[in-house]
């Protein structure tokens, strides 16, 4: 029998086989690139962690200071549990990806921070990184505390390690795969997070960069108020523009919106007030703002909360949406319903139209609250009840009692979609299954 002919169909395989080769090998190099620029992006920027650095030697400035920080970062909202010790951690934080606890800031040197030094401490607010060496999740919001000066670093360190250790061992997050690896974090922080420094805006005054340096920073405002992608990633380029709170279903509305919770239009002493005692002759903070003020900025400097109100009040602000041309049809059937719930439920502390009682109970005509093109916050507040803190400037707050026992989910979309559209408001009619969403 004769040979087969080269480039015969005996040739075939052997040409394939090297083709498959080839491709495998080009792939793997792809791979492999791909992966060191990910490791490259998650290390870029860190310096070396001195293991041998002694522990803070704080002056009582120091550590009055770094309380102070941790009330303006408010760390305990996060890192202490309802009925838990201060700062022991164990509190859940629920996100699209599964929940998150948040770990134990107290010095013991089992479960907490006692183990740590002055750099690891630095590493994880400035690049979110344990002392261990693994990523951390945004959840703790390093993308804002990156911009923390090493000083107040350092300082607020020093305090956490002045705090009486607490044994409390930390809950494993429960996330869904692949959110619950360090690859996908990687991928994600590659993508998301690059460590950054405050930089002073040129030609603003002092005060108005230290207020932009607390509410970029340790006040990680756009955490909540922030727009988010798919992935949970806060959009830097659109700034405190708004957004809905992951696993709270509460909308943080924008801060640079006149028609949202913009408050350039607002005297200064009143934006000052507001994050004082939590409310204005303008109206109130409810929910998770709530505890926010509650927690943290009451507790502020008064000169802290004038650099903040002056920021606030210095944004650009977005454009005004002109109305729409055309006026949507009313559904005249749900709208009566509405106002019959209305007249049984809240006109008594809101009144007839509307206007509410100063001091007492906030008017709902031409209230911006009342027409954001969200409802989610008029259904929480509805369903659940909503109440302003309790302050050293309002320290018997009115209340909105709960009525999700009382009103139906269809009872809810009526009474809302009246709301809105009474007294010259000019929101949406709100749908059942917004209401049934929330």
């Amino acid at each position: 029998m004769s040979a087969p002919l080269a480039g015969g169909t005996g040739a075939r395989p052997f040409g394939f086989r090297r083709v498959a080769v080839w491709t495998a090998l080009a792939l793997v190099a792809v791979l492999a690139a791909l992966a060191t620029t990910v490791v490259l992006l998650n290390l870029r920027g860190e310096a070396p962690i001195r293991e041998d650095l002694p522990p803070p030697a704080a002056s009582a400035a120091q550590l009055e200071r770094g309380r102070y920080l941790a009330i303006v970062g408010n760390c305990a909202g996060c890192h202490t549990a309802r009925g838990g010790a201060a700062y022991a951690g164990g509190r859940g934080i629920e996100t699209p990806f599964g929940t998150l606890y948040a770990g134990n800031l107290t010095p013991d040197p089992l479960t907490g921070l006692g183990q740590w030094n002055a750099d690891h401490f630095w590493r994880a607010l400035h690049h979110g990184r344990s002392r261990d060496g693994r990523l951390l999740y945004p959840a703790f919001p390093y993308t804002s505390f990156t911009q923390v000066t090493r000083e107040d670093s350092d300082a607020l360190f020093a305090w956490l390690q002045s705090l009486p250790p607490v044994t409390q061992a930390n809950r494993p997050h429960t996330l869904r795969f692949p959110y619950d690896t360090q690859a996908a974090l990687a991928v994600w922080r590659a993508l998301f997070f690059r460590p950054a420094e405050f930089v002073p805006e040129p030609g603003r005054s002092a005060e108005h960069n230290r207020g932009a340096y607390l509410v970029q920073g340790l006040g990680h405002c756009i955490a909540c108020h922030g727009a988010r992608n798919t992935l949970g990633a806060t959009d830097v380029s659109r700034g405190l523009a708004g957004g809905v709170l992951p696993g709270e279903n509460w909308y943080a509305p924008a801060l640079d919106a006149p028609h949202e919770a913009g408050v350039a239009g607002w005297p200064l002493q009143d934006i000052v007030a507001l994050l004082k005692t939590g409310r204005t002759a303008h109206g109130s903070v409810l929910g998770p703002m709530a505890e926010v003020v509650y927690r943290s900025t009451q507790h502020m400097s008064d000169a802290d909360l004038q650099a903040m109100a002056l920021y606030l009040k210095e944004l650009p602000q977005q454009p005004v949406q002109p109305a729409p041309a055309q006026p949507p049809r009313r559904n005249e059937s749900l709208l009566a319903r509405g106002e019959k719930i209305y007249a049984q439920q809240c006109a008594w502390c809101h009144g007839d139209q509307g206007q509410g009682e100063p001091g007492a109970f906030p008017p709902l005509a031409g209230n911006r609250a009342i027409n954001l093109s969200n409802p989610v916050n008029l259904v929480q507040v509805v369903r659940r009840g909503g109440y302003p803190p309790a302050t050293e400037g309002n320290p018997r707050p009115y209340g909105m009692p709960p009525f999700g026992h009382v009103l139906s989910d269809e009872d809810i979309a009526a009474v809302l979609s009246y709301v809105r559209n009474s007294w010259g408001n000019t929101g949406a009619e709100v749908t059942l299954r917004e209401v049934m969403q929330r």
